[in-house]
């Protein structure tokens, strides 16, 4: 295939092309393999200035043969500042869904601007953006990755003008290990063109990018010879780790009671505590009592039985009768349309902060997402005025929030075992979790849970850590969780930065 190469390059207040759409006989709704557009910013982070570049366009994804076979669009934040990068980290940012697009991250929390929201996470009119006074960019460059299908970044025809059939697309993109393995290699020419071999490098992932930059570990290290410096899971998936039956039942209770906590359902003896001392109570509970008797089913001891549930239902919000009828397995969806059924409201999935309206209170879960219709009003608009009005890329090719990637292939998930490879086989690989407590599609105990299997041996848990906050999936949006989020991502990257001289080894 011929690469057709578009290297554009503007910086604020100069445009080098008079039209970026051409004459109408070339028109076509088709993204560039190949395109950059650079601009030039400034901006304060924890009262330091900080002068930055933005690069944003496409790179080619090259198969085996050297052929171009999609395009993936992304943003990479370059202090302008630093002369020597050697020791300057590079932060690569995944989102998820799988078929969601790098922009839940990018606008809303590590990058230097963030959403035009109210301190709660909720949409404000005139959508746009604002000044991101945390961050990471002063301490960190930073690229965001769109993969296959999502934001700008699409499949690309062939010679004669066609796609690959949608069994080859999927075989090349849309699976945990196809995505993994192109995404590495896509990953070696942005780091090659770029000159950043030797700065630290660090993977983040939300949600589904979790499971991406798990896989990625191991990958870069074992296909690209690329180490790793560190991995933030924010929002973690399973990992391919499985927690069925008991375990997910147990799992979810101190979820169910940071919510009850939140919307103030609880007895006066939790509720009264603050949520990081009351968590822990529900956490030993749900370990030691409630998963062995899910374990034990209809055999349990009736006087013990009836002990239990009424210990979950003060925990959790709901009643006796709710918690007993469901036989201590109270499915997240029923608690999402149960908790709140009385008022007539439903909570949100990846936020149970967040209150929806049902067309009937009755019923077995919620007609909708509320959390995530909110999330759209401000992200949508605030990310297309950004791209085309701030960082001057124009495309008429629609941005995916998010894109067509399924049937997504999520078997030989293996991705948490790979990430304990990749921290076994290099000494200076570091992780950390981020999780919210009132997230219910990936919980902050399962978050917990994924992080205690990651390394059964316990020889590697120095270099494990854990942080919650009082918020959701997208703990960010808050605004004293954006502000202590990125200043743990901060630290994290500082402290797992080697010393002058310190070798990658296990001492004896």
């Amino acid at each position: 295939m011929t690469l057709i190469k578009s290297l554009l390059t503007l910086t604020v207040g100069i445009t080098l092309l008079a039209s970026p759409y051409g004459h109408a006989e070339d028109y076509s709704r088709a993204i560039e393999p190949d395109s950059t557009v650079v601009t030039e910013h400034k901006t304060t982070i924890n009262g330091d200035r900080v002068n930055y570049t933005a690069t944003t366009g496409t790179q080619p994804v090259w198969n085996d043969e050297g052929d171009a076979v999609a395009a993936l669009h992304y943003t990479y934040y370059k202090r302008s500042d630093v002369k020597d990068d050697s020791t300057r980290p590079l932060v690569i940012s995944f989102n998820g869904g799988p078929g969601s697009a790098s922009v839940w991250m990018h606008i809303a929390y590590t990058g230097p601007v963030i959403l035009n929201i109210d301190d709660e996470g909720y949409p404000l009119q005139p959508y746009g953006v604002k000044k991101n006074p945390y961050s990471i960019l002063d301490v960190a460059d930073i690229v965001y990755v769109n993969p296959v299908n999502t934001g700008y970044s699409r499949v690309l025809k062939n010679e004669e003008g066609e796609l690959p059939s949608k069994d080859a697309q999927k075989e090349m993109f849309f699976g945990v290990n196809a995505d993994v393995k192109y995404l590495a290699e896509w990953l070696n020419t942005f780091v090659t063109r770029n000159n950043r071999w030797r700065s630290p490098k660090y993977l983040i992932g939300e949600s589904y990018g979790t499971t991406r930059v798990s896989g990625l570990a191991l990958a870069l290290q074992n296909s690209q010879w690329m180490y790793l410096n560190g991995v933030v899971l924010v929002s973690p998936t399973d990992l391919g780790i499985k927690r069925d039956g008991p375990v997910d039942v147990a799992n979810r209770l101190p979820y169910f009671a940071a919510t009850a906590w939140h919307h103030k359902l609880l007895a006066p003896e939790y509720q009264n505590m603050a949520l990081e001392e009351f968590l822990p109570q529900v956490e030993a509970f749900a370990l030691n009592k409630l998963l062995p008797a899910v374990a034990r089913g209809g055999f349990i001891g009736e006087t013990e039985k009836q002990a239990i549930i009424a210990q979950v239902a003060a925990y959790s919000g709901l009643s006796e009768k709710a918690v007993e009828q469901n036989n201590l397995d109270v499915s997240p969806w029923y608690y999402w349309k149960e908790l709140l059924r009385g008022e007539g409201k439903t909570v949100g999935r990846l936020d149970s902060r967040y209150l929806g309206i049902d067309g009937k209170d009755s019923g077995s879960r919620p007609d909708y997402n509320a959390e995530l219709t909110s999330w759209l009003h401000s992200f949508t608009p605030a990310l297309n005025y950004y791209l085309r009005e701030v960082l001057n890329y124009k495309t008429d090719v629609k941005y995916n929030m998010f894109g067509p990637v399924h049937p997504w292939d999520r078997s030989n998930d293996k991705t948490g075992e790979n990430l304990r490879l990749a921290m076994a086989a290099n000494p200076y690989l570091h992780v950390m979790i981020q999780s919210g407590y009132y997230d219910g599609a990936t919980n902050y105990f399962d978050a917990k849970y994924t992080l205690w299997q990651l390394d059964a041996s316990g020889k590697m848990k120095d270099r494990l850590s854990f942080k919650g906050y009082r918020s959701g999936h997208m703990m960010y949006l808050r605004h004293e969780d954006l502000e202590s989020a990125n200043n743990d991502i901060r630290d994290f990257i500082k402290t797992s930065l080697p010393g002058k001289n310190e070798a990658a080894k296990y001492p004896r």
